[in-house]
Parts: structure tokens; C-alpha cells; sequence
């Protein structure tokens, strides 16, 4: 910052106004599970103004003083109540045609009121998502920032909730090389509050989170659950909770150490029907902390949860001890009108267009998308791929961005780990295989592992186009493979792609996790005329024919179910989208590859090669 002198004026002179709002980070050590809680939504109408210069933080807007030391009125540049509103959930960029590209903060707020219901309750802000960083404040004091797009933050304002509450959130969707996507990805950087927020409240000693599994010991009939608790004193000695499967006739007591607040308890369960895609059996789980008197009362957390056991032997993925073929398609998290923001609807309007296309898969790509998609999958009986945004050249070497990386990781394994459709951690996309990234991702790898023991890992790698091989070195920290390759697209020697597939010999299962090419719905043309739908088609028929050929091939996910928007794409097709969609931006218009896909993943395992 340097030497102040007498001159000095801080809302203007201070270049490292941000180490401030760096304090008081907001990452997974503060996460609380709200998943069956009863929650108090803090979703629609907001307040809400540009703020490129980021000057609600620089001048510290959120104090909202207006006289200066002798008492005297001051102008200000801020008027919180006047501002327009604006939808939370929402992205800016589709509010209002001015906005579109804007990539700086902004600025929202609201006001609530609370009023406690119980002696002693904890009160917390819940946000499902804010992109990319959000600086929180309420009632004029900094509560915390929290790094990550696409992964929730909760935070305890106990202390500062009044009855009536000023709530102020600054969100910067700067690009930064920092950051985790860094500044060059290929798809749009939306900004905004675009996910929903709720205020939760729990009881003093209340159930911070918890995880419901099935063993991964290959007998499916045991059930283990951890269970952490917050707001113990520390002193030793034990508190208990009661498990509840109902429908299984489980009800049994977890012993928690009291100075850890944290149990593990395994019991049997050798009536569980086990979740799959042809049944997604879910159980109704609740989880009550015991007072210490043993009376009535006490925190309680309930969830729908389904069973199953997900694991690899050889080439092959297991699910509950039989080989499946993943029959999937990539999906990103964008819309014509909502941007980012997604709905209950839309989500089960994509399962359902997997579904037409015969598929069981999908990989969300390239981050994490929004929690009821999991939820929803579970219900539909959908297998996912969820991903943190470890995307083509991250800072590798920089300790900063492997922290928030970790963290987004953990931000989302903590989220989704009792969502039984979840099936594989993707720790990232299309990196260069380096040795600082082979550091980074595969110490990734293997906290995931720390964090879930029962599911697999893996990432979206790029193939040696040297050597014309499946070559990574991640791929030792890997529990499956995945491939993106582009022949007869980026590559037009198609011929590349069987001698990649016979030059190489993967000991894990391998998923390709992105293939196929470009076309502007409508267009028409021949088989050699880029951006045509024939093009395309004609591309997916040659692609579908070689996978049958490997049968280390264990899934496919082609990219992209939907065109999707991207400022890196302006040809007079694409027009600032990915155009490599199996649907129309629409999400109604099906082109003809579509179908490909659809009688491909239709066909019986003797006529392809794999179970499918």
C-alpha cells in the first residue's frame, strides 16, 4: 500500500482494499447441511446497482454513514432503497440488454425481519450460489466472502440478525487467472446472485452435517453414517443421536464423542432394495440429536436417500456388482432466458430429453450445477458426473488456487454426498500435463477420496496427439479414465482417432467424455459441409461406430446435449454460441444427430460390445 501521508484518503488511495474482505473467508469448515431443513427463502425482489469500480467495498458503502465526525450531513453516492430491483435468483446479463457482457460487481440488497422462535436458536444466511466472489454484510458489519461460482456458503450471523435486518452482498464476476475457472474458458461468464438464498435456523447444539452410505464392502445390506455436530462445549464424555430408516424398521442410537461433536455407526440393513436407473428406491432418513437429559426435543435433519454401491473391476464400472455402460451426454448450466439461473422444470425437461435419447448419464459440466439437480436425479434415477471448474490452464503452481480449488471441492462433495445418482467426482477438464498439475490434481484425487470413500474419481483428459495414445500421468490417481478427443472436427483426420484406440491399452475404464462437432440448427447441406446438421450426423455415425470396436469404452458423454453461449465463438453460425449441440439453444429443436445417439444407445450389448 505504501506510505500514508497527511493527504491520504483511503476510499481512493488504498490499492489493497480487498485484504479487508479476505479476513473472514467463507469455505466448507462453514458449511451446515440444510438438506430437510426447514428453511425461510430470502428469494425475489432485490435492490440492485452496477458497481464496476467495486466502490461499496473501496468506500464502505455498507456502513451507510452519512455525517461525518462533528455530526454534520455528508453527501453520499450510494441510496440503497432507490435503486431498481432485480429477480434473485437471477444473472444480471439477461436483465437488461446493457448489462449483457458486464463482467464487474454488483451490488444487491435486501431487507428481512426475524423474529426468534426459540431461547438460543442460531441464525444462518444460506447462499446456494453467487458468481464468482461475495462479500456479505448485514446491518452495516462484514460478515465474510466466500470464492466459488457454482458451490454453496453458509454463514452464522447470530450475533448481528436484528429484527429488522439491512442484508447487502456484493458479487464480483470479474475473470481473474486467479481464479478457479480462471479467465479463459469457453462459456459464459454469467454474474449475479443466480441461485437461491434461504435463512435456516437450528438450535444452539444443533447437526452440522451428515452422510448416510452404503458400505462399500460388496455386501449391500450395511449402512454407515457420520454424523457432526457443532455447539458442543468440548468437555469429554458422550451425547447421543437416534437413526431412522423407518421403511427398513432401523432405529438405532449413535454415540458421538462430545469433546470431537462427530460419530460413525454402521448397522445392518438386509432389506434394502438398492438404488439404480430401473428402480431409484429412496428411504426416508432422519437423524435426531439426543438432549443430554435424554428428554423430548433436539435438533432434527431428514433426508430421501438412495442406496447403492458404485466401483470399478478392470475396464469395467460396477453398479451394485453389475456392469453398466454409461449411456450419457455433457450439459451445461446455460439458458436463452435465464442465463445461469435454472428451475425444477428445466432440470427434469433435460432428464427427460436423456431419457428420449435412451440414456442413463449426464455429465455436468464444467462446475457444479445447481443442488436440486442431483435431488431430482436421484428421483428420475439418473447417474452423474459432477465437476469443479479445473479448467485448461489453472495457476497450477500458485498455493492460492489450489486452496479454492480444495475447497469448491469440498464445498460440493459436502452438498451432494448423500445424493445417490452421484456417482463420479471430476476433479477437471483439458489441463496440459505438467508436473505442477499433475501435483495439483491428483492431490485433488485424493481428498476427494478423503471426503467419499464411495465413489469414483476421475477428470476429462486430453489425448497424446504425439504420440496418438491415451497417455496422462493422472491417470495413475484415477478410478476412470476420461477422454475429450475432437476427430473429424478440430482434428479432420478421423483416421487418428482408431489409431489412438489401438495404440492404447487403459487398465481402468475409459469414458469419452466429449466428441463431435458443430451445426447451426436448420442448416443443411452435405456430409462435407461444416456446420450442416448432415455434417454433424454423419460425424456421430462415424464416432459411435469406432467406440464399438474398444470395449475398455465404458461410457460416453458427447458434447453438448444443448447449444449453449460462448463469447469465443462468432462465425456465421455460431454467433456467440457453442453450436456443438445435440439441440437447438431452444432446447426443443432436435437435430439429426440427436437421433444418432438415440439408436446407438437403444441397441442391444451383442450388437455393440458393451453391456449396455
Amino acid at each position: 500500500m505504501g506510505e500514508k501521508t497527511e493527504n491520504y484518503v483511503s476510499d481512493i488511495h488504498n490499492a489493497d482494499y480487498e485484504e479487508e474482505y479476505h479476513r473472514i473467508l467463507l469455505d466448507h469448515n462453514c458449511l451446515i447441511d440444510i438438506s430437510g431443513r426447514e428453511t425461510e427463502s430470502l428469494n425475489g425482489t432485490w435492490h440492485f446497482c452496477v458497481d464496476p469500480y467495486d466502490t461499496c467495498r473501496r468506500a464502505h458503502w455498507f456502513r451507510e454513514i452519512r455525517c461525518n465526525d462533528t455530526g454534520a450531513e455528508q453527501p453520499v453516492d450510494w441510496d440503497f432503497d432507490w435503486w431498481e430491483r432485480t429477480p434473485v435468483p437471477g444473472t444480471w446479463n439477461v436483465q437488461k440488454p446493457e448489462l449483457f457482457w458486464y463482467e464487474g460487481s454488483g451490488i444487491y440488497m435486501r431487507t428481512f425481519r426475524y423474529v426468534p422462535r426459540e431461547a438460543g436458536e442460531r441464525v444462518f444466511l444460506c447462499f446456494e450460489g453467487a458468481a464468482y466472489e461475495a462479500s456479505v454484510f448485514l446491518n452495516g458489519v462484514f460478515i465474510g466472502t466466500h470464492n466459488g461460482g457454482s458451490t454453496p456458503f453458509t454463514v452464522d450471523v447470530s450475533g448481528a440478525v436484528k429484527t429488522d435486518n439491512r442484508l447487502i452482498v456484493v458479487v464480483d464476476a470479474r475473470r481473474s487467472p486467479l481464479r478457479v475457472p480462471m479467465d479463459n474458458t469457453d462459456w459464459f461468464n454469467y454474474g449475479g446472485l443466480y441461485r437461491d438464498v434461504h435463512l435456516a435456523r437450528v438450535p444452539n447444539v444443533y447437526i452440522k452435517d451428515w452422510f448416510a452410505r452404503l458400505a462399500p464392502d460388496g455386501t449391500f445390506s450395511k449402512i454407515l453414517v457420520d454424523v457432526a455436530v457443532s455447539g458442543v462445549d468440548g468437555a469429554d464424555g458422550e451425547r447421543k443421536a437416534a437413526l431412522a430408516i423407518p421403511e427398513l424398521g432401523i432405529e438405532e442410537e449413535i454415540s458421538l464423542r462430545q469433546s470431537a461433536g462427530r460419530g460413525v455407526f454402521a448397522v445392518n440393513a438386509d432389506l434394502l432394495s438398492l438404488w439404480e436407473p430401473e428402480n431409484p428406491k429412496l428411504y426416508d432418513v432422519s437423524i435426531r440429536l439426543l438432549p443430554e437429559d435424554g428428554g423430548p426435543g433436539g435438533d432434527l435433519v431428514h433426508d430421501r436417500i438412495g442406496f447403492r454401491e458404485i466401483k470399478i473391476r478392470g475396464r469395467e464400472i460396477l453398479l451394485n456388482g453389475k456392469n453398466i455402460f454409461l449411456k450419457g451426454v455433457s450439459v451445461h448450466e446455460d439458458h436463452v432466458l435465464l442465463g445461469k439461473t435454472t428451475t425444477s422444470e428445466i432440470i427434469r425437461e433435460t432428464i427427460h430429453d436423456l431419457k428420449e435419447m435412451n440414456g442413463n448419464y449426464l455429465r455436468l459440466a464444467h462446475y457444479p450445477h445447481d443442488r436440486r439437480f442431483a435431488r431430482i436425479a436421484d428421483e428420475e434415477g439418473v447417474l452423474l458426473w459432477e465437476e469443479i471448474p479445473v479448467y485448461w490452464a489453472i495457476a497450477f503452481g500458485n498455493k492460492s488456487v489450489y486452496r479454492d480449488a480444495e475447497n469448491q471441492l469440498a464445498e460440493l462433495i459436502q452438498r451432494d454426498r448423500n445424493r445417490a445418482s452421484v456417482i463420479i467426482w471430476s476433479v477437471g477438464n483439458e489441463n496440459p500435463d505438467t508436473e505442477e498439475r499433475l501435483e495439483f490434481m491428483s492431490s485433488l484425487a485424493k481428498k476427494a477420496r478423503e471426503l467419499d470413500e464411495t465413489r469414483l474419481v476421475s477428470a476429462a483428459c486430453l489425448v497424446n496427439h504425439t504420440k496418438l495414445k491415451i497417455e496422462d500421468r493422472l491417470s495413475e490417481f484415477l478410478d476412470i479414465i476420461g477422454v475429450n478427443e475432437y476427430y473429424g472436427w478440430y482434428d479432420p483426420d478421423f483416421d487418428n482417432l482408431s489409431a489412438i484406440f489401438s495404440n492404447s491399452s487403459p487398465d481402468k475404464p475409459v469414458i469419452v467424455t466429449e466428441f463431435g462437432g458443430g451445426a447451426r440448427s436448420g442448416q443443411r447441406g452435405n456430409i462435407n459441409d461444416l456446420f450442416s446438421e448432415d455434417y454433424q450426423k454423419a460425424l456421430y455415425i462415424k464416432q459411435v461406430e469406432t467406440f464399438k470396436k474398444y470395449p475398455f469404452i465404458a461410457g460416453l458423454s458427447p458434447w453438448i446435449l444443448y447449444d449453449f453461449r460462448c463469447p469465443r465463438r462468432f462465425n456465421r453460425y455460431q454467433e456467440g454460441y457453442n453450436r456443438k449441440g445435440l439441440i437447438d439453444a431452444d432446447r426443443k429443436t432436435k437435430k439429426l444427430a440427436f437421433f444418432v445417439m438415440q439408436a446407438f444407445y437403444k441397441e442391444d450389448s451383442h450388437e455393440t460390445g458393451h453391456s449396455l
